[in-house]
């Protein structure tokens, strides 16, 4: 299961970076697309050293970001999406919200 949610979070951070082609070329696009780039990879990252904490209460710290970076993340989706800044192809736009939003549920019973 671990391997499972670890894959997840790499593919959705993977997501996340491929889209840039389909982003508008402006100064407010390019601060949405850096922090979301950050929160996804931080999201995938941060899982990783959950793995290895040290205790249980470092554990549940690194998860809590885990949570924290996935929704920072959605809801920069949402302002890129309806903002009309993604000029691609909405059936992957909203693939990539949907996975996040069932990364976040995921997240939030841990």
């Amino acid at each position: 299961m671990r391997k499972e949610i670890e894959d997840r979070l790499i593919n959705f951070a993977a997501m996340v970076i491929n889209m840039r082609g389909s982003l508008e070329y402006s100064e407010i696009c390019e601060n949405l697309f850096g922090q979301i780039t950050r929160s996804s990879t931080s999201a995938a990252l941060n899982y990783g050293e959950a793995l290895g904490a040290e205790s249980r209460k470092d554990f549940a710290h690194k998860i809590g970001i885990v949570l924290k970076e996935l929704r920072e993340s959605y809801n920069n989706l949402r302002i890129l999406s309806t903002s009309g800044l993604y000029k691609g192809d909405k059936v992957v736009m909203d693939k990539i919200i949907d996975e996040c939003n069932q990364l976040v549920a995921i997240f939030h019973k841990t």
